[in-house]
């Protein structure tokens, strides 16, 4: 009971630091939908369209762009903040409808849509083809309405008109897309990568920033009154990890929350992303109350800690994936431990396994908790004697 009542009075002078709770709540969020946006990957197209004086015709373009999965339409008014958004990166293929394509489209002759895009740059070029595919099933129609019109009775809005409604009815093929690797060694893109690696990253940094707590409260004399009275030292330490081990509880359930409400991230098999967190949680416990006799000051564990997380972080695979780096480097990463919570995450979300496939990297994470408790704690104790 002494030990609760240590931990909730540590984490009521924690939460009531509105920096620390900054950091500890809000940050990581603002990370992740900023880091999930640049890792989005192929999924969502941002497509600038500069539509002006093409009439119907090119409406049914917009139209078309815009009810198409994946592509996300802006309209430009010309030519000019067309080109410049997209030199900005602002989108990632630009499209320029000729004027007067109505006139064109009905005397059945070609017509000329320009799409601006850099021949190097991947993305771009991924969002052109997509744009393509669209203008070409429009084009399609066209092509479709003046057979219809030059063999008929009909004029070209009426072939155009059924054309239009025909497709609508038509079955189409249907495409299923399966993977044919089925041991991914990456995370998949977008929120579902930046939401566990800024998971992994910011518990164990708020824990190396928060052992400025510990070291404030040495400064105080607190302990050493705790001591005077019926307290021991052992639960100190208890009251102490269990503070740091709460916080990161807290900290790792709202980025989970918040990622699955907001950002549709899945986090995989319920039982064995609980044993993930819990394990990472006592790492972060860890590594707080080593970071709190490590240091001197409350500033250095502020400064340094941060620092050396994010170190870690980057060694680790939270800053990219470790695939991409050589082999020497690889092995380096996984001297941390961020490294193989990193793997736990990526088996989980992007090869659908369980705690029996994530045991390997359970046990590893396990030993860390273990020693840096161990260490920490008696680190503490010789300084409360």
């Amino acid at each position: 009971m002494r030990a609760l009542a240590i931990a909730r009075a540590s984490t009521r002078r924690i939460i009531r630091d509105r920096t620390a709770l900054f950091f500890l709540l809000v940050l990581p969020i603002i990370v992740i939908i900023i880091v999930g946006a640049t890792v989005r990957g192929f999924s969502t197209f941002r497509v600038g369209v500069d539509s002006v004086g093409s009439g119907a015709a090119g409406q049914r373009i917009v139209t078309a762009l815009d009810h198409s999965r994946g592509i996300d339409i802006a309209i430009y008014t010309d030519q000019k903040s067309l080109t410049t958004a997209l030199a900005r990166g602002e989108i990632s293929v630009g499209v320029l409808l000729p004027a007067g394509l109505d006139a064109v489209e009905s005397e059945a002759k070609p017509a000329t849509v320009t799409i601006f895009a850099e021949q190097v740059n991947s993305a771009q070029q991924a969002a052109a083809t997509a744009v393509s595919s669209v203008i070409l099933g429009q084009g399609a129609l066209v092509q479709s309405a003046s057979f219809a019109a030059a063999h008929s009775s009909s004029s070209y809005n009426q072939a155009l008109a059924l054309a239009t409604s025909l497709q609508g009815t038509t079955p189409h093929v249907g495409l299923r897309n399966v993977s044919a690797d089925t041991s991914a060694s990456t995370l998949p893109q977008g929120y579902s990568y930046s939401a566990p690696t800024e998971l992994v990253l910011f518990v164990f940094l708020s824990a190396l920033a928060g052992g400025a707590a510990i070291i404030e409260t040495r400064r105080l004399g607190m302990y050493e009154r705790m001591l005077a009275g019926p307290v021991r030292a052992r639960t100190i330490i208890a009251g102490e990890a269990l503070t740091y081990f709460l916080l990161a509880l807290v900290q790792s359930a709202l980025i989970i929350v918040v990622g699955a409400i907001a950002f549709g991230v899945s986090w995989g098999n319920p039982l064995a992303a609980a044993a993930l967190v819990i394990t990472w949680a006592l790492v972060g416990a860890g590594a707080g109350l080593l970071s709190g006799t490590l240091f001197r000051t409350p500033e250095q564990a502020s400064a340094i800690g941060p620092t050396a997380g994010i170190a870690l972080a980057m060694l680790g695979g939270c800053m990219w994936p470790l695939s991409i780096v050589s082999t020497t480097m690889r092995e380096i990463g996984h001297v941390t431990p961020q490294a193989w919570a990193v793997d736990a995450w990526t088996s989980l979300l992007s090869r659908h396994g369980t705690i029996t496939t994530i045991a390997p990297q359970l046990g590893v994470l396990a030993a860390f908790a273990v020693v840096l408790l161990s260490v920490s704690s008696l680190r503490l104790y010789q300084r409360l004697r």
